[in-house]
């Protein structure tokens, strides 16, 4: 079985779908399936490619722009993506949109992460949703099967695609064994060294834009009563990010925030580890890496109800519902101050995150190929 996935996220994006991508098309290969792939990518600058294994075919396409091929397959439908990649038995789409493609015989999935530009549509980038928009219903009917991260997402396109149950898998999402439980104390000394924090932390990792509720996240950190620390932000800047940093400008206790822009992985696990409470305030959820991660590291975790969230984390969170910033301050509060509370959110969120590995996602990925 030859499989071609399109990884031009993975090569694009460092977050979000690009992240999915990379870490599901490496795990793959380290499973044993490299020689079964073709992986595909628009390469006009010669970037080159973030994956190399034995016996893995590359298909770069470095005689055209990708943006120029993009634009014709949203205006004219064509040429068909295979004319570029190639023949295949399976073709995996995992940014939502299914080009058009020529080959009637294969089997054709997209990954659709969440609906989030159908129940937010003011959290999307208007470029994006116009896109979205106008493809999502055509690429939902030529599917095989359409590959989502959360049991709340699938239900999601059921109902608001019109999708039937039997065409969606659902494959949770996993997180890296790096991301484990430091010294609390060794960890803080690492990310003293490397960033600007030199205080105890609250944090939050995520691209900076509208659907985080990074506003909430400020109001929270104003409002707390007896935390001394920073507000820590972590995150590439996303769409409409200017509100949200203004509203850090404006704050009373601006000079107790403080934003870290994208943070690599070998920092991360220490970042997260050495936080005295992690927080998610999002609105929406298709999955949430970040907060598993921090379940991981074995720092307690405080969330919105948004999207998948509860199904995600489960009991090893707590909640606070939206636009409550007093509430969020409370529970803040008495979670850094409650070392019994601490210690049973940290205990229940370690485990929680075990369930969630990347192997698992791969394998089950798989089954969706094969069957």
């Amino acid at each position: 079985m030859r499989v071609c996935i399109d990884i031009q996220s993975a090569i694009a994006q460092r977050a979000g779908v690009g992240r999915y991508t990379k870490v599901l098309v490496e795990n793959l290969i380290s499973s044993g399936h490299a020689e079964d792939l073709k992986l595909f990518y628009f390469d006009f600058k010669k970037a080159g490619c973030p994956f190399s294994a034995d016996n893995l075919e590359l298909k770069p396409i470095t005689y055209v722009p990708g943006r120029i091929v993009q634009k014709a397959w949203t205006t004219i439908n064509c040429p068909p993506f295979d004319f570029f990649a190639g023949k295949a038995d399976v073709y995996h789409f995992p940014n939502f949109i299914i080009p058009p493609i020529a080959n009637k015989k294969a089997k054709k999935i997209v990954s659709i992460h969440d609906t989030s530009f159908i129940r937010f549509p003011e959290f999307t980038e208007e470029k994006n949703l116009k896109y979205i928009t106008k493809k999502i219903r055509e690429t939902v009917a030529k599917a095989d099967k359409i590959i989502t991260i959360s049991h709340f997402s699938a239900k999601e396109i059921m109902t608001l695609l019109d999708v039937p149950e039997e065409k969606i898998g659902v494959t949770h999402l996993g997180i890296s064994e790096s991301f484990k439980p430091e010294d609390k104390q060794e960890a803080f000394l690492k990310v003293k060294e490397q960033t600007e924090i030199s205080a105890p932390y609250i944090l939050t990792v995520g691209t900076v834009e509208p659907r985080k509720n990074l506003i909430l996240a400020i109001e929270m950190f104003e409002k707390m009563k007896t935390f001394e620390g920073n507000l820590v932000i972590a995150g590439m800047l996303g769409w409409k990010y200017e509100t949200i940093l203004e509203r850090i400008e404006a704050s009373p206790k601006k000079n107790k925030i403080v934003y870290l822009n994208y943070v690599p992985d070998g920092l991360l696990s220490f970042l997260y580890s050495a936080a005295s409470l992690y927080i998610i305030p999002s609105h929406y959820e298709g999955f949430g890496f970040p907060p598993v991660e921090a379940m991981a590291c074995g720092t307690p975790v405080l969330s919105s109800k948004g999207g998948s969230l509860p199904e995600v984390l489960g009991d090893a969170a707590e909640y606070a519902e939206f636009n409550a910033p007093d509430q969020w301050a409370e529970k803040a509060d008495q979670i850094i101050d409650n070392s019994s509370l601490q210690k049973e959110l940290i205990d229940k969120g370690i485990i929680q995150a075990s369930k969630y590995r990347w192997t698992k996602t791969a394998e089950e990925t798989w089954q969706i190929y094969s069957n």
